[in-house]
């Protein structure tokens, strides 16, 4: 299992790390000015160049780039971030750990945030918005960031799942005050393990850069004198930034594949009795790593599934809200770490299975087949890869209509 990054991995980024190992300077920091920059450091003004974002920051992986987001943008206890109910557990996670309560909220058919769902929930606690842009593709960026603007929220784009998608001629991570992007091994480009983050503001760019290292502030080659904040080590190496530099040089090609590949597996599979694909926010931005479909009924998606041997995306790991054993005991490493109904947040806060009827609906309803991330966890075990031959693409569909004919004509 991987993510298409992974597969297009060769001498470039070979090259790279061996370029980084011959200068003897495997930190991102370079105190001699005369030095070549960081590998880590190009990373960061490369993706800047990419995405027209006024400042980048490599991190030690995504998880960390949403702390470090949260935190430069003032989040912490008291505070309420509105996040998904169907997105990786990190997401949430993130928002916990900065001694935030998470708001949970519906998804529509795009599979991410149901904007209406959202303005029903600000609140006089709430400070943020937390978008994640699931399967490859975006949210409903206009319309959060207008909900966003008009009560005064900060708004976070979630992009692990959709690096180099775009949203109406803008890159993703540049809508939102801040971006988060995962290069890790399922990640449209990867370096192992590893994080970006985009902001668009100066001060939260410092503060970004002082809370991902001990509080230092950010300068060319090295660091400056400490900032008055407590920061943690969220550094990125430089062999991951060497692997990612050469990932993220890839990436046309990489969409470009995955485009060709989801245009292909769309045309063989064709019009299907009582099935309907994902609707999507910008077709034309999203990154084609993976191919929704949605059923009538669970029972004929689950059905459906089965025959594939995958499973629907309410079956499947922690993306779904309800599979979060964390969420719903609200289990921290001590108990008096917990942000549910602390001073802070004196409102008792509690997460039920099935609190969110209509992402329990789409979710039930759904499955996705793989493009370019394969991950059962993900509930993308069957499908397709950016290698996949002419053949195999026709082989997975043949599979596809047979199991949806099949099931169909039973119910």
């Amino acid at each position: 299992m991987s993510g298409p990054g992974y597969l297009f991995l060769g001498d470039e980024e070979k090259a790279l790390v061996t370029r980084a190992l011959d200068t003897w300077q495997l930190n991102r920091y370079r105190f001699d000015e005369t030095a070549e920059p960081s590998m880590v450091f190009t990373l960061e003004r490369e993706f800047e160049q990419r995405t027209g974002a006024a400042h980048c920051l490599a991190v030690n992986s995504c998880t960390s780039a949403l702390l470090t987001a949260l935190a430069a943008l003032g989040v912490g206890p008291g505070d309420e971030v509105i996040v998904p109910g169907y997105t990786f557990i990190a997401s949430i996670a993130a928002i916990v750990h900065r001694g935030a309560v998470p708001v949970l909220a519906e998804i529509d058919e795009s599979l991410t945030l149901d904007p209406e769902d959202v303005t029903r929930r600000i609140t006089p606690a709430t400070k943020a918005i937390l978008a994640v842009h699931m399967l490859g593709a975006s949210a409903a960026l206009d319309e959060l960031r207008r909900i966003a603007d008009d009560h005064g929220l900060f708004l976070i784009e979630d992009a692990a799942q959709a690096t180099g998608g775009r949203y109406r001629g803008r890159a993703l991570g540049t809508v939102g005050d801040a971006g988060a992007f995962s290069l890790n091994l399922f990640k449209i480009i990867t370096s192992g393990d590893g994080g970006l983050l985009t902001v668009a503001d100066d001060a939260v760019y410092e503060r970004a850069f002082a809370f991902h290292d001990h509080g230092f502030k950010p300068m060319r080659h090295g660091i400056a004198d400490a900032d008055s904040l407590f920061g943690l080590n969220l550094r990125m190496h430089e062999l991951s930034g060497a692997v990612a530099l050469g990932q993220l040089r890839k990436i046309d090609l990489i969409l470009e594949t995955l485009r060709k590949q989801k245009t292909a597996l769309a045309e063989a599979i064709g019009e299907l009795p009582g099935v309907e694909r994902r609707r999507l926010n910008d077709p034309d931005g999203e990154c084609h790593s993976f191919f929704v479909l949605r059923f009538e009924t669970v029972e004929t998606a689950r059905a459906v599934a089965a025959k594939l041997g995958t499973s629907t995306l309410i079956d499947s790991g922690r993306h779904y809200y309800g599979n979060m054993p964390q969420l719903i005991s609200r289990r921290m490493p001590t108990a008096s770490e917990h942000p549910f109904g602390c001073q802070a947040h004196p409102t008792e806060v509690r997460y039920e299975p099935h609190m969110l009827p209509r992402t329990d609906d789409i979710l039930g309803r759904s499955i996705t087949l793989s493009v370019g991330v394969v991950d059962g966890y993900l509930g993308a075990g069957f499908g397709i890869t950016p290698l996949s031959t002419a053949d195999e693409i026709a082989a997975v569909a043949t599979a596809v209509k047979s199991a949806v004919n099949e099931v169909v004509a039973r119910t």
